[in-house]
């Protein structure tokens, strides 16, 4: 397996997407969070809690969770691409151990996935807290609060680079697997919260447990308050992380599975 996963970082290096991930999370880690926080949060459309509080300073973080579709999207091309190219057959043909292979692709992509989450993270912090001593304001959170904040914004993103192998793994086609994950994840979701009988699912669904892990739920009530309905209720931040994770395992147990199926059919 070591050799594998040797491969599979070596494959990585050999493409422009290790320099596009972290170039992507520097964009929209400091340059969201920068931009936001900037702006203010209560010159938003609705107004929303200014950065001296806490709702502000969580909402302005949690906009990061509407770019989880950017690392789904990394670990979907991870497989996809292979397929469009071609590429795949001289892989299995040096490989034929199936499953190897893609274990190897989620142990590789998911220390990948960790990378860009940290340097999200560490720029969307940076961002924070500098344009706040440059505004003169004091953040409604603790340091240590929203550093943890933080970490656990990196982490969701890791999960969703795994995320997208396994979904890469399992819709081949390159186009379709865009459509679906990006679809599914930019609108799929958030059309879920206005269908009364169905939004009770919201929580348990990966975007929902990303909210929960992020305490974002700035979408939801402004939702909510144009439905004149009760807000969704989200899991806990330590529920919202085992669901993420749950889901994980289920794709790249997917992942691994399907292509062996194949083999002894």
């Amino acid at each position: 397996m070591t050799g594998f996963v040797r491969a599979e970082f070596r494959r990585l290096l050999a493409t422009r997407m290790w320099w596009g991930m972290p170039l992507a999370a520097v964009l929209l880690g400091g340059g969201l969070v920068g931009l936001l926080a900037l702006v203010g949060p209560e010159n938003f459309e609705p107004p929303m809690p200014g950065l001296d509080t806490e709702a502000g300073v969580r909402a302005v973080l949690g906009f990061l969770g509407f770019t989880a579709f950017v690392p789904a999207a990394v670990g979907t091309l991870a497989v996809t691409s292979e397929y469009r190219h071609r590429t795949v057959n001289f892989t299995f043909l040096f490989a034929p151990d199936r499953w190897r292979v893609l274990v190897a692709k989620l142990v590789a992509y998911a220390v990948a996935g960790l990378a860009y989450g940290l340097v999200l993270a560490g720029t969307a912090g940076a961002a924070l807290f500098g344009v706040a001593a440059a505004r003169g304001v004091e953040l409604g959170l603790p340091a240590g609060t929203i550093v943890a904040l933080l970490a656990r914004l990196g982490v969701a993103m890791a999960v969703y680079v795994v995320l997208g192998v396994g979904m890469g793994a399992l819709i081949r086609n390159q186009v379709a697997a865009l459509c679906v994950v990006i679809g599914y994840l930019y609108g799929g979701e958030l059309a879920l919260i206005m269908i009364p009988g169905v939004r009770e699912v919201y929580p348990w669904l990966p975007g929902g447990a990303t909210s929960a892990l992020t305490d974002f739920t700035a979408v939801a009530d402004a939702l909510a308050a144009q439905l004149s309905s009760e807000p969704v209720r989200l899991l806990s931040p330590a529920a919202g992380a085992l669901v993420l994770l749950a889901y994980a395992a289920l794709a790249s147990a997917a992942a691994v599975l399907r292509p062996l199926r194949r083999d002894v059919a």
